[in-house]
């Protein structure tokens, strides 16, 4: 049986880090001051999220239909995940773009006409 690894330390809350490989064939052994990716650090909801979300190639819609959440809910889970992964979520960036632009994602679905229309006066 094989176990995820733990990656946060469960007595200050710190990131752990990885100091010992080992090959399970020939049993070298290497150590040194290895690193989680990023994704390994999201919970088991955000990569779930993340798995949908690349199977959907990116759709927001899709992404809906096959969660059966809301377009906010769907927004509000990428901005989590973007936020977990050191990045600026879409309230931290000011939403700019040509009418085009924004056109074009309201087409793709990638934004509600809500925001779109915010988009559009902004």
């Amino acid at each position: 049986m094989t176990y995820k690894a733990i990656t946060i330390c469960p007595v200050c809350r710190g990131k752990l880090k990885i100091k010992k490989l080992q090959c399970n064939e020939c049993r070298t052994t290497i150590e040194n001051d290895f690193e989680f990716s990023r994704f390994q650090y999201l919970n088991n909801e955000e990569l779930k999220f993340i798995e949908v979300f690349v199977k959907c190639r990116g759709s927001i819609k899709d992404v809906e239909k096959e969660m059966g959440i809301s377009y906010p809910t769907v927004r509000a889970k990428l901005d989590e995940v973007i936020s977990s992964l050191g990045g600026k979520n879409t309230k931290d960036v000011v939403n700019t773009g040509s009418t085009r632009d924004i056109i074009d994602a309201l087409e793709k679905g990638e934004v509600s006409p809500e925001e779109a229309v915010k988009r559009l006066k902004d």
